[in-house]
């Protein structure tokens, strides 16, 4: 299983910087990094519902779920 983090899509599709999210979500640079980057193993719902609303946007623009192929052929 995989989830990919498009945060930095979304934010370039705006022309918005990572720091002007941080500023307007109330959420550290420092952890919407770890979350832009792919690093973060959580994310809460709070902080992701605060996201979407400032970026005008569903949470499946920021969140991809891709199938990992080893764990479908050890079925």
């Amino acid at each position: 299983m995989a989830i990919i983090i498009r945060l930095d899509v979304a934010l370039a599709q705006r022309k918005m910087q990572l720091s002007e999210l941080s500023e307007a979500v109330g959420v550290t640079l420092f952890n919407l990094s770890i979350l832009k980057t792919g690093k973060a193993k959580a994310i809460r719902l709070s902080t992701l519902d605060a996201i979407c609303k400032h970026l005008d946007c569903q949470p499946g623009e920021i969140l991809e779920y891709v199938p990992d192929e080893a764990g479908a052929s050890e079925r």
